[in-house]
């Protein structure tokens, strides 16, 4: 059967493919581990991440395709609406609910994104707008589970507003299409639909530094190991500087997204 090539994606943009009822896409040395934890979610209950089949002789994992629409930059405007991201939390409060059965101490997962302050529930670590599948604008599944790891439920919902509220300085806020809107506004809606209390939300805002340093900690280690692809590709996201311009913007609004949630 024919492959096609799925849009989307950073790290595999171009090697995820559809097959008939199957996406095949490069495993890595963590794909063991993330398969036990899709399995274990989707046995509790789950339905919003995909299904896994197994590794094929020629490295690539085997997963249900999960059917829908994904947003891939520049976003269109439904993808960015409000409705689009409460459903997202909604659905990763659905995921975090279902891990809770889920033991991850005795495997090993992929740290490059995961929770600096540790933690015992396995957090996706990386919902952002093209690691979601929508149907009629609404978040049914996330995908994309390769920076999957054990953390506190809080600073998965922190990655998550970094990524969808999005946390950006202006100037990278529109160069990735999105559209102005009022940002802790966002947030608040973030933390109203996961269920956040008043303490979750002083705990938010203390793990949105931490989501914020993580990742930019992950760019320079990947500019520190001077892959070509990668860097390419880091440079048409901004580069480097983009981090700098987020962690200025962040200083600078902080009172203001405090405000909101509190």
């Amino acid at each position: 059967m024919a492959e096609q090539q799925l849009d989307g994606g950073i790290a595999n943009a171009g090697r995820v493919v559809r097959v008939g009822p199957h996406v095949l896409r490069p495993s890595s040395p963590h794909s063991g581990s993330i398969h036990a934890f899709l399995r274990a979610v989707k046995d509790a209950g789950f339905e919003g991440a995909p299904i896994p089949v197994g590794i094929e002789e020629d490295g690539r994992e085997r997963l249900v395709f999960i059917e829908g629409d994904v947003p891939v930059a520049p976003y269109p405007d439904w993808s960015q609406s409000d409705t689009a991201l409460a459903s997202i939390a909604r659905l990763l409060h659905g995921l975090h609910e279902a891990a809770r059965g889920f033991d991850p101490q005795t495997l090993a997962w992929n740290d490059g994104l995961a929770d600096p302050a540790g933690g015992t529930l396995v957090c996706h670590n990386d919902v952002e707008l093209s690691n979601v599948v929508f149907r009629d604008g609404i978040a049914v599944a996330l995908l994309d589970f390769e920076f999957a790891a054990p953390g506190r439920p809080v600073y998965d919902v922190a990655q998550l507003a970094r990524l969808c509220v999005p946390i950006e300085d202006d100037f990278d806020q529109e160069r990735m299409g999105w559209l102005p809107a009022d940002r802790p506004a966002r947030l608040r809606l973030v933390a109203d639909t996961y269920g956040l209390d008043r303490g979750g939300r002083v705990e938010l805002l203390a793990a949105m530094n931490d989501a914020l340093a993580r990742i930019e900690a992950a760019a320079r280690r990947i500019i520190a190991a001077g892959g070509p692809d990668t860097l390419a590709m880091l440079n048409r996201r901004g580069g480097i500087e983009k981090f700098d311009r987020r962690r200025r913007w962040w200083t600078t609004h902080y009172d203001e997204f405090a405000a909101a949630l509190l």
